[in-house]
């Protein structure tokens, strides 16, 4: 055999090894690879032919599927993280379920109302702070429907349930109450904070918005019957449209120098929705719900926790339950003075206070018409006299336009001597109904 031939025999041979190496090296492919993968080869090789429908499409519909999946709970993960563990107050949500279970096992009814009080606390601020995230998604006019409707949701259902039982004076009482914490209690907060935190300074404010709900507050003062709540309604709706529509320049923050200006970066800032537009809708019916849940609690151990506690029914409507109402108000209004936006704190505070006034009692009086109840805006002497002192007061210190620590702390007394004069006063709508004989 020559060179030549031996050169050939000996290329032929490295030929079959190599054959066989690659012949080894796809069995080991089809030792390491799934199915799949060899019917995505085949695609590879030859696109005309037809693979089979699992082989193709069962990982990309698993993977799909998983991903959605798990998108979906991150957002509610997500979600529930902004709302729920978001906010130190939340902490007190545990005691709603804990007032039902004392309920259902001991049935007394001081700890039942004690704990249905703190469990509501919470889920007051949170239903303000849902509504808050659906305005930014509605716009100006529906945002303010959206406020004056949920804004103080809390005290209206907790009045609807009291209505529904025939407590008329709780009714009356508790709405009373709101109005008075909010114009001082909160106000004073927020005016005291604000003025330690920038204790150098008069903070200032807009003095147009304080002339309006001040004068709302007077009309609110005057009305006295059905006929008068039906006007109420219409004069809020009024004051709704002039506020969105007509004067929007009136209420934009002012500065130092009294001149108004709108476009602020600081609240630009701030405002920027954190929940999405049907995240805001599924949270207000969640809250909504429980707080319906445990207000039905809460009025129904009003009597024996007045008992129990030894206070009358009056000191508990007009102070214990507004400042559960307005524990969202009261958080927000401290919030922003102490940011120096003392024209949102007013807003928050007396505009609260308006929309009780205007919206909330006269809405409460018609409620209880077409319920049968006889319900009317015929407060006591003494709670007509302390309302309408309050409403001076608070227009005197608002005359101004300028705020600070002293006038807060002012405030704040005044709604000390208005708890005093609640826990000794005798209410004598209840003595006349403990005195009449039980049928």
């Amino acid at each position: 055999m020559d060179y030549k031939q031996r050169v050939g025999v000996q290329s032929h041979i490295e030929q079959m090894g190599s054959v066989e190496d690659r012949s080894m090296d796809d069995l080991d492919d089809e030792c390491l690879y799934t199915p799949g993968v060899d019917a995505r080869k085949a695609r590879t090789s030859d696109s005309n032919q037809l693979l089979p429908f699992s082989d193709q499409q069962l990982p990309l519909s698993d993977g799909f599927h998983i991903g959605g999946n798990k998108m979906i709970r991150n957002r509610v993960y997500r979600s529930i993280k902004t709302v729920v563990f978001s906010n130190k107050l939340n902490l007190l949500m545990p005691f709603g379920p804990l007032a039902i279970l004392v309920h259902k096992l001991t049935a007394n009814n001081g700890w039942v109302f004690f704990l249905s009080l703190l469990g509501i606390t919470p889920l007051a601020e949170r239903l303000g702070y849902a509504t808050e995230q659906l305005a930014f998604y509605t716009g100006p006019t529906v945002g303010g429907l959206l406020n004056a409707t949920f804004g103080n949701a809390t005290e209206l259902i907790i009045s609807i349930y009291a209505l529904k039982s025939g407590m008329l004076r709780v009714v009356q009482l508790s709405l009373l109450g709101s109005i008075l914490s909010n114009m001082l209690l909160v106000l004073g907060c927020a005016f005291f904070c604000g003025g330690l935190v920038y204790h150098r300074k008069e903070q200032v404010f807009n003095k147009a918005t304080a002339v309006v709900n001040s004068g709302l507050l007077l009309m609110a003062v005057m009305a006295l019957s059905r006929f008068s709540s039906c006007i109420m309604l219409v004069a809020y709706a009024a004051y709704l449209f002039f506020q969105l529509r007509n004067q929007n320049d009136l209420y934009s923050p002012i500065d130092e120098e009294g001149s108004h200006h709108g476009d602020n970066s600081d609240s630009d800032e701030d405002e920027a929705p954190e929940i999405s537009q049907w995240e805001s809708v599924i949270w207000l019916t969640i809250l909504t719900a429980w707080i319906s849940i445990l207000s039905d609690y809460l009025v129904d151990t009003i009597q024996g926790a007045s008992e129990a506690w030894d206070l009358s029914i009056a000191f508990i409507s007009v102070i214990l339950l507004p400042i559960i109402g307005n524990a969202a108000e009261h958080a927000s209004a401290i919030m922003f003075a102490m940011k120096d936006k003392l024209d949102i704190s007013l807003g928050v505070a007396i505009g609260s206070s308006t929309q009780i006034s205007m919206f909330g009692v006269p809405f409460c009086v018609v409620i209880g018409w077409m319920m049968g109840q006889e319900m009317d805006l015929n407060f006591q002497l003494f709670e007509t006299a302390t309302l309408f002192i309050t409403v001076i007061v608070v227009a005197f210190f608002l005359q101004e336009g300028t705020s600070n620590y002293f006038k807060g702390l002012m405030l704040i007394l005044c709604y000390l001597i208005v708890a005093a004069s609640f826990y000794a006063h005798e209410d004598p709508t209840s003595t006349d109904q403990t005195n009449q004989p039980q049928t």
